[in-house]
């Protein structure tokens, strides 16, 4: 039996796809759970116009993800932050804390892409590895500066 699965299946396809199935899998498990609907006629074209929809749209993030990569690739930016004289941080710089900064640049990178292997605790340079989607990355050299200021109000902020 062909079915339009509703939602990613485990071993059997992701959501929207056309599947055969046996009729027994279909009828108990896959059509009863709501897990997928019957490949009727007018179900299999809607499903076509789906699937070229978000083809489009997957090509448009590319491109736009790969305008980001291109545009932040390898600069270099300083960001001020509280230490105390040895050149540690009063607050952590943390992935939060970079995509904010970055978006205040004018690039607009999720936390969830940038990879540190922990948060950032001293002054100085570091390098920060941007996975983007689609198997896209970029490399950023983030300089920490010492911010002038009193004591350790407003610690880790930044400007």
């Amino acid at each position: 039996m062909k079915v339009i699965l509703s939602q990613d299946v485990l071993k059997v396809g992701k959501k929207n796809e056309v599947k055969e199935v046996s009729d027994g899998y279909a009828r108990n498990f896959l059509l009863a759970k709501g897990l997928a609907k019957p490949a009727t006629e007018a179900a299999l074209k809607q499903a076509e116009a789906l699937q070229a929809e978000l083809a489009k749209q997957a090509e448009e993030d590319l491109k736009a993800q790969e305008e980001v990569a291109t545009q932040i690739d390898g600069q270099e930016f300083e960001m001020m932050a509280k230490a105390d004289g040895t050149g540690k941080l009063y607050g952590s710089i943390t992935p939060i804390k970079i995509a904010k900064f970055l978006k205040d640049k004018g690039f607009n990178v999720a936390k969830k892409n940038i990879k540190t292997v922990e948060p950032i605790k001293t002054l100085g340079e570091h390098e920060i590895v941007l996975e983007l989607d689609h198997g896209l990355e970029a490399k950023v050299k983030l300089i920490i500066n010492e911010q002038v200021g009193e004591g350790k109000e407003g610690a880790g902020d930044l400007e």
